[in-house]
Order: structure tokens, then C-alpha cells, then sequence
């Protein structure tokens, strides 16, 4: 019994370390068509009044404007042009009120999260 629980020690954090298993291309069937992208500054009131950056895009999903935003953004720009994505998380319980998080997929099989930040017509 004991050396079973010793594999299971050992062995849970290296499952947890694992990676994550690639995206399935097929369930990204969203067309996003990045039309300007930007770094914004990110000071938040209060804390320690760092200041950080994130990237905003403009973009077109099924012909309406939206802003999307990733506040996990380094300092590299997101090029213009259509990528395909996948709502990743939504909550549609008020008519009035839009809260939607869009997954990304990139040509080298990586993701990226971005929510919705504004909408304009």
C-alpha cells in the first residue's frame, strides 16, 4: 500500500506538469478579422500604482465591431488579418449585456485568450 501511494505522489505533479494536449483546429470555426492592433497602458487605482500593458485589437466578427483585449500581452503586436478562434467562455444572462472570452489559434498550434472590451457599430 505504501508504495502505491508513493507512485501517486510522484506521479500526480508530473501529470499536472504535463502539457496541455494540442487544439483541435476543427473547433476553432470562428473567422476574426483583426483590423488594427495596439499596446495600451494598464494603471489600475490603488496597489502599488504599476503600470503595465495590454494589447487591444479592433476587430470584425460577423460583420459587427468589437474591441478584444489580452491583459496577459507582452510587447509584441498581433499582425492584421483573419484567425480563427473558438468562444471560450460566455454568459449570455442579460439581454443587454455582453461578457464573451475568445480563443485564439495561431498557425504554430499555440493559443490565446482575448475578452471582449468594447463594441461600436
Amino acid at each position: 500500500m505504501e508504495k502505491v501511494l508513493c507512485v501517486l505522489f510522484i506521479a500526480l505533479p508530473a501529470l499536472a506538469w504535463a502539457e496541455k494536449p494540442a487544439p483541435k483546429p476543427a473547433d476553432y470555426t470562428i473567422v476574426i478579422h483583426v483590423q488594427s492592433s495596439r499596446m495600451a497602458p494598464d494603471c489600475r487605482v490603488g496597489g502599488n500604482g504599476f503600470c503595465g500593458w495590454y494589447l487591444s485589437l479592433n476587430v470584425l466578427i460577423d460583420g459587427k465591431k468589437y474591441e478584444l483585449a489580452n491583459s496577459g500581452a507582452s510587447f509584441e503586436l498581433l499582425r492584421v488579418g483573419d484567425y480563427k478562434a473558438r468562444i471560450v467562455k460566455e454568459d449570455t444572462m442579460k439581454l443587454y449585456e455582453i461578457s464573451r472570452t475568445y480563443a485564439f489559434l495561431f498557425a504554430d498550434g499555440s493559443t490565446r485568450d482575448f475578452f471582449v472590451a468594447g463594441e461600436s457599430e
